[in-house]
């Protein structure tokens, strides 16, 4: 599968594909196919198409694809470019195949993009309590900072089920 991909940028043209992948492998019955689920901390939406339309279109924000021979898209990751840094989020594959080698190809696509930009980090915020992510991210070099946020309160990110904070992780590049 991995040799069959293509990484590009998305458009508004793949907005609704984008809701319903990310939809798909964060929150619900359907995510807990894959390792990434939130579905046991987070109910509701992980984003809609008003929020991701946004995104887009707001400058310096990127939305990475990737889609598969059929030309359906599997993975995606939000990058926003902040600063000397880029913020990298939402990083998603389809449930049913993560574990197959397409998150590290988002992460290196991730890391490239930021190259090309001159830009020598990338940041990320990860649930503190999900361990088995953070050792994901650990091991492709990305490091705790030691700086903890708070959870948006907001319900359009999630309606928390228990107390939750991110912890910040970061990667410098070469």
């Amino acid at each position: 599968m991995n040799s069959e991909i293509s990484i590009s940028i998305a458009t508004e043209a793949d907005i609704a594909a984008l809701v319903t992948l990310v939809n798909s492998a964060y929150r619900g019955e359907s995510s807990k196919k894959g390792w990434t689920t939130e579905a046991e901390l987070l109910g509701g939406l992980r984003t809609d198409p008003i929020t991701l339309l946004e995104q887009i279109n707001q400058p310096g924000h990127t939305f990475l694809k990737a889609v598969d021979s059929t030309k359906k898209i599997i993975a995606c990751v939000s990058l926003e470019e902040k600063a000397n840094k880029l913020y990298l989020g939402m990083l998603t594959v389809q449930p049913d195949i993560q574990a197959s080698g397409i998150g590290k190809k988002m992460l290196a696509a991730s890391e490239e993009f930021a190259l090309s930009k001159h830009l020598g980090c990338i940041e990320m915020t990860v649930i503190s309590v999900r361990s088995e992510l953070i050792s994901y991210y650990e091991r492709r070099g990305y490091r705790a900072t030691g700086e903890k946020r708070d959870f948006p309160s907001d319900p359009k990110f999630g309606i928390q089920k228990q107390a939750l904070e991110f912890i910040v992780l970061e990667k410098h590049l070469a």
